[in-house]
């Protein structure tokens, strides 16, 4: 299974940074020898995918991204790391179609946004194989993000892509289908000109066509940290979920500071 990690995107909301956005440090992990090291935001994304089943993923960065070449190198945890280069950045649909050569039409894909941090980590785990399926999340502004759409029985009816009067409150955090979809989905990206920059516009054309897209609304909480704003929110959700061993999530120093100075507001998902 793969992973696609697009990271190419200039991160101009929350610059200026001296790196990628996509290493920001949001809160910390511990290695193996024992140390308590800060955690790079797109680390969530990876390690879900990795819980989920994939064992290869690629990361799509631009020219100018190589700190994230030095900082996975070849392979996280159980998984290889491997890299394509999106020359400039041009959309959501031209970066995840960089990565379509790499991939076997049989072979399941997960797709995720490097600079979020969401909650359960076993999410898409819950996506099914064989069909373009979105873990969707509640959040308060769905005008912000593509709100999802869907009938009774989970069938996507359409993505309303940062829609003003949203119809539904439920958002695409991740999704996951295999290669032949993406194929799919590429041809027609291609017959239309190049000209969905979001994907949720590209699925709408593909599902007027006649495709099928599922929806699993097993997401609690969804922050964007692409924004100061939702970086503070991102630390405020950490800090509620406890570690591994029962105890108080840690903080990276430059997370607690911040959440410091943070009074909470309402940019953060319902959970």
């Amino acid at each position: 299974m793969w992973g696609i990690v697009p990271a190419a995107g200039a991160g101009s909301r929350i610059q200026p940074l001296a790196f990628s956005k996509e290493l920001l440090p949001v809160g910390s992990r511990v290695d193996g020898d024992g140390a308590e090291r800060p955690k790079a935001v797109s680390e969530y994304l990876v390690e879900r995918m990795i819980r989920a089943g994939a064992r290869k993923i690629c990361f799509v960065i631009s020219p100018a991204k190589s700190d994230i070449v030095q900082y996975y190198g070849g392979g996280f945890g159980s998984a290889h790391v491997s890299y394509t280069v999106q020359p400039k950045p041009s959309g959501l649909c031209d970066s995840i179609f960089r990565v379509l050569p790499l991939v076997h039409p049989q072979e399941q894909v997960l797709v995720g946004l490097p600079d979020t941090v969401w909650f359960p980590e076993d999410g898409l785990c819950a996506l099914p194989d064989g069909v373009l399926s979105f873990l969707l999340f509640p959040v308060e502004r769905p005008e912000f993000f593509d709100a999802v759409v869907t009938d009774d029985d989970g069938r996507v009816l359409e993505i309303q892509v940062k829609q003003p009067g949203a119809a539904t409150h439920w958002v695409w955090g991740a999704f996951k289908l295999p290669g032949w979809v993406l194929g799919e989905l590429h041809e027609l990206w291609e017959e239309r000109g190049r000209q969905d920059e979001y994907i949720g516009t590209l699925v709408n054309a593909w599902l007027a066509t006649g495709g099928e897209a599922r929806a699993v609304r097993a997401g609690e909480t969804y922050v964007d940290v692409g924004t100061l704003h939702g970086y503070r929110e991102a630390i405020q959700a950490l800090s509620l979920r406890p570690a591994p061993d029962g105890g108080p999530a840690p903080l990276c120093a430059l997370g607690e500071a911040i959440q410091s100075d943070h009074t909470p507001g309402g940019a953060l998902a319902l959970t």
